[in-house]
C-alpha cells in the first residue's frame, strides 16, 4: 500500500525547539511567565503561543539571520532524497511557526508542503500568530491539529495512502493514535510506551533511512492492512 509521510519539525527535523530558541533570543522575558502559566494549565497552548509571539521584537531581516543558525538532523536531507526517489509524498506538520519551518527547509534545499501556525509580520519588529489549522475538538489542544491531517474527516476505506507519523513531542500525541505507522523519539516515544501505542523508536533520520529503504524495496513488505487501527499491533 502506498504511504504518505507526516513529519514533525521542531525537535524532529530541527535539533532543538525553534520557537523556544526564537523566544530566548528575541522576546521580552515575560514569555517565560506565559510558559509557566501554560505548564500549570492556567491557559491553553494557543493562548500561550499567541501571547509569546506578541512579545517578540525582531525585524524580518534579523529573523532571516536567526534561521541561518538553526541546526537540523544531518541525515534529514538524505531521508527526503530517498522519499523523492520512490515518489513518497511528505507533509511537514508543525505546531510551531510556518515562516521558521519554511525558511529552514529552503536553506537546506528541501521542497515539501508545510502545515503549521501562521507567523504574520505586523511591521517594524512586531508579529502576530494565527491558527488556520486549529480545531476545537483536537485531542492535543494544539494550535495545529495534527490528528485531523493524519486521520481526515472521511470514511477510512475511502483513503488512499497509509499515513506514517514521524515525531517527537506533545503535539504529536493525538496523531500517534491515528497513524498507520508511528516512528517516535523523545516525549512521543514515552507517550507511546505508556499507552501501548505500537511504534518504532528512533534517535535520528540515520536510523530511518535503512528501515524505509527496506520498506520501499519491498524486502520488508508493508502489511496489506496498514492504516487499519488493528493492523498497527503488528508494528514493534
Amino acid at each position: 500500500m502506498p504511504l504518505h509521510l507526516f513529519i514533525d519539525f521542531d525537535g524532529t527535523i530541527s535539533e532543538e525547539d525553534t520557537t523556544d530558541l526564537l523566544l530566548q533570543r528575541f522576546a521580552d522575558p515575560e514569555w517565560e511567565a506565559v510558559e509557566e502559566a501554560w505548564l500549570r494549565g492556567a491557559i491553553g497552548s494557543r493562548e500561550c503561543m499567541s501571547r509569546q509571539v506578541g512579545l517578540l521584537r525582531v525585524t524580518p531581516a534579523a529573523l532571516e539571520g536567526f534561521l541561518d543558525g538553526i541546526r537540523v538532523d544531518p541525515a534529514f536531507a538524505g531521508f527526503m532524497a530517498l522519499c523523492r526517489r520512490y515518489g513518497v509524498p511528505v507533509t511537514i506538520l508543525s505546531d510551531g511557526l510556518d515562516r521558521v519551518a519554511r525558511g529552514v527547509l529552503d536553506r537546506i534545499g528541501v521542497d515539501a508542503p508545510v502545515v503549521s501556525n501562521r507567523l504574520s509580520w505586523q511591521g517594524g519588529d512586531r508579529w502576530r500568530l494565527d491558527f488556520p489549522h486549529a480545531r476545537a475538538d483536537c485531542a492535543s489542544a494544539a494550535g495545529n491539529c495534527k490528528c485531523a491531517r493524519v486521520w481526515p474527516d472521511v470514511p477510512r476505506p475511502a483513503l488512499g495512502p497509509a499515513s506514517v507519523l514521524i515525531g517527537d513531542g506533545r503535539s504529536d500525541f493525538c496523531a500517534a493514535g491515528a497513524a498507520g505507522l508511528v516512528f517516535a523519539k523523545g516525549k512521543l516515544a514515552a507517550h507511546c510506551r505508556e499507552r501501548a501505542i505500537p511504534h518504532t523508536a528512533f534517535a535520528g533520520f540515520a536510523d530511518l533511512i535503512p528501515l524505509f529503504q527496506r520498506m520501499l524495496d519491498h524486502t520488508a513488505p508493508v502489511p496489506a492492512t496498514l492504516g487499519d487501527a488493528d493492523a498497527r499491533r503488528h508494528v514493534h
